[in-house]
């Protein structure tokens, strides 16, 4: 009988975005990354339908347990917010962020608050040997029998011991350095992690264990690999934080079980991340009084409004074209901003450089900043500051015109818990019911605010002088 033979043939698969082509292009026609086309061999024989499910029955919806009722809760408010609750059965995580951000230590920790509560937590150290591991739950403080180490690189022996452990959470650390022997690719490659991800996911669903996936990033800040991982797990969460501040954020990109509006704030100490549960006293904590310039800002991150101080800068530009430049700020939301104040508010900045700081290397993403910014803006150019103790909230309109935003009592609420004494609104805004110890100033555009800052400065101008001549 003649001997059959396994057909190959070659691919060429984009490593940003895993299409696969027969030929090579220079530029992907899917994601337009150019040079990322790597030629990698393939098994062309067809399946042979040996290839076995989860193996789950069928089940009527009503006999479904709610996910709410079984979620694992990692001990952490912070990391639960951001997850929906706690943990589902059977979740997929990808976890991602620049290098030393703190994932391994966040991960760590949940798997030691697990296991001092009786747990068992598998932790697959493919980057890092146990003894590393071991320094920095020593760092930590802590260290317990029921967080498992395994230093492994093969994804399928990883796999078979987590069957037999049964563990309660299993940690893979990174995806981009486990590999299945099946396949010929190299370990970070875009079959290898997709092939990985995928016996993962099967994984976590048959056995109900969650399962967290450390990803590295680009340089880009996007998750290294083909983006169909990010379509196969359920979460997808970043931690966020710049280098020199002491807080990381935690977001979700993507959420099958919750909000992905929620973030998580925690604080970079010698014994690792700490919840932070008021995260507007750390960011306001070293804000300068009477300085012109700075502004507060409240902003509603899915259920928490947070307090955040924007400052600006304008300066006589020193050649050409004036620069906008933005750090934590979209930059050109902020020339929309400029122009607007340049159009409607009559201030003279198209010879000024501005300048826009978000403090504490927070990222601003929502229109109800623009009050705050543009006010920042105009207070820096004309020298006056801001009232130490008022937050500012609304959307700026092209027509200069301030709009409402959603969850203002939330937002007028927490300012007032934080001891500020008033709160510059848009006229629109309906209010059903005073927040205690708050003034509230309605503002129908940002001409009439900026108006009302030149009054109140002069007036604390003549106020002042009435008090020399006494």
């Amino acid at each position: 009988m003649p001997r059959s033979r396994t057909r190959r043939r070659t691919v060429w698969v984009c490593q940003s975005c895993g299409l696969e082509s027969s030929g090579y292009y220079g530029r992907c026609p899917s994601c337009g990354a150019w040079g990322t086309m790597v030629e990698q061999a393939v098994d062309a024989t067809p399946a042979t339908g040996d290839a076995k499910g989860t193996g789950a029955p069928v089940q009527e919806l009503s006999r479904v347990t709610s996910a709410e009722r079984t979620r694992l809760s990692l001990r952490s408010p912070e990391f639960d917010r951001v997850l929906g609750g706690g943990l589902v059965p059977g979740a997929l995580v990808l976890l991602g962020g620049d290098p030393g951000i703190g994932k391994s230590t966040l991960l760590l920790q949940a798997a030691l608050r697990l296991a001092s509560e009786g747990l068992r937590v598998l932790y697959v150290a493919a980057e890092e040997s146990p003894e590393q591991i071991r320094l920095r739950a020593d760092r930590l403080g802590k260290t317990s029998d029921g967080v498992l180490i395994l230093a492994e690189t093969a994804l399928d022996r990883a796999i078979e011991i987590a069957q037999e452990l049964d563990p309660a959470l299993l940690i893979v650390d990174s995806i981009q350095t486990v590999f299945l022997s099946s396949s010929e690719s190299s370990p970070g490659s875009v079959s290898q992690v997709r092939d990985c991800t995928a016996q993962l996911l099967q994984f976590a669903k048959r056995a109900r264990t969650p399962v967290f996936l450390v990803g590295h990033v680009t340089k880009e800040g996007l998750i290294a690999g083909p983006r169909v991982v990010e379509h196969m797990v359920d979460v997808v969460l970043y931690l966020e934080g710049e280098r020199f501040h002491q807080h990381r954020l935690l977001r979700a990109a993507k959420n099958r079980f919750g909000s992905t509006n929620e973030i998580g704030v925690f604080e970079m100490t010698d014994s690792g991340l700490l919840d932070v549960s008021n995260p507007s006293a750390l960011f306001l904590a070293e804000r300068a009084s009477h300085a012109a310039g700075s502004a507060v800002v409240v902003t509603l991150e899915g259920t928490r409004p947070i307090l955040i101080e924007v400052q600006a800068l304008t300066s006589s530009a020193g050649y050409g074209t004036p620069r906008r430049i933005a750090t934590g700020f979209d930059a050109t939301r902020l020339q929309v901003l400029v122009a607007v104040l340049s159009k409607h508010a009559g201030l003279k900045l198209g010879e000024q450089d501005v300048f826009v700081n978000v403090t504490g290397g927070y990222r601003l993403v929502e229109p109800a900043a623009d009050l705050g910014v543009a006010l920042a803006i105009a207070s820096s150019a004309s020298g006056l500051p801001l009232d130490d103790d008022a937050v500012f909230i609304g959307e700026l309109g092209l027509a200069g015109e301030v709009r409402s935003v959603h969850g203002l009592e939330r937002r007028l609420q927490e300012a007032a818990r934080l001891g500020f004494r008033s709160a510059y609104v848009p006229a629109s805004a309906r209010i059903s019911s005073p927040v205690s110890g708050l003034r509230i100033v309605a503002v129908g555009s940002i001409a009439q605010a900026v108006s009302s800052l030149a009054v109140r400065a002069v007036q604390d101008r003549l106020s002042h002088g009435a008090r020399r001549e006494e």
